[in-house]
């Protein structure tokens, strides 16, 4: 991921209201940039393979990998270098990403061919739509959220993509017992991240008395993350399960 794109989340959050009519309040803001050659080719050769469209036809996982696998949803996947570490790593897992940026498509589509991956699929869209369009609810075994924008500004706080709405849409898409894993490098953004999850009735923290979560080994290290930790600047992980109420 880059300095900028793994700061980029691709979901609405909140709602507002204008006139009476609710809006959704946009916790990205859409930078497409310019694509290189190779991740124009990229989208051209493999997103009839690779890429999902939206629709208002929920997903069948078994027949779109070909298999009964765990399947995981990483939102905001920035230039996919991370994505694609994951699925390398984890060939017994599917994954399903989700992106507005189509650099950031064609840079994912790019590392799938040079991988020769097989388990990875790609929605260039909208999250919210795509989890309530096209994502079964209770289906997931994981939802990702590493490095989202964290409009550290006060007055955008309400822009975040982790309130109680947002935690309330990933607990309906995930199987009880399966995990939504967040990472931030801001510590007001974690802080509040806490506070939301806690307060979530369909969540637990996995790690006691209410702490982060050491990274773990599944979650590569980014370069940035490096740069960071050589610089002194923190990262953290919160994973919390959804549990069954019954």
């Amino acid at each position: 991921m880059t300095d900028q794109t793994q700061h980029e989340s691709n979901i609405e959050s909140n709602t507002a209201k204008i006139d009476d009519k609710p809006r959704r309040i946009k916790s990205f803001v859409l930078r497409q940039g310019r694509m290189s050659q190779s991740q124009q080719r990229a989208m051209e050769n493999n997103w009839p393979k690779f890429g999902l469209e939206i629709s208002d036809e929920l997903l069948d996982m078994k027949t779109l990998f070909g298999r009964e696998a765990p399947t995981i949803v990483e939102i905001g996947f920035g230039m996919g270098k991370s994505l694609a570490e994951m699925a390398e790593a984890n060939p017994q897992q599917n994954y399903i990403g989700i992106e507005v940026h189509r650099p950031g498509v064609g840079a994912l589509l790019k590392l799938i061919e040079e991988k020769g991956l097989t388990n990875i699929r790609i929605f260039n869209h909208d999250a919210i739509e795509v989890l309530e369009k096209r994502i079964p609810k209770n289906s997931l075994d994981g939802v990702y959220l590493f490095f989202p924008d964290p409009w550290h500004k006060k007055r955008h706080n309400k822009r975040r993509i982790v309130q109680a709405e947002f935690a309330k849409t990933i607990a309906s898409h995930l199987k009880t017992g399966g995990h939504f894993h967040m990472a931030t490098d801001w510590e007001d953004y974690a802080e509040h991240m806490m506070e939301v999850m806690n307060a979530a009735p369909d969540f637990r923290n996995t790690q006691p008395d209410g702490q982060y979560t050491p990274r773990p080994d599944y979650r590569p290290l980014t370069k940035f993350e490096q740069r960071g930790q050589r610089l002194g600047h923190g990262v953290w992980d919160l994973i919390f399960e959804k549990i069954d109420h019954d």
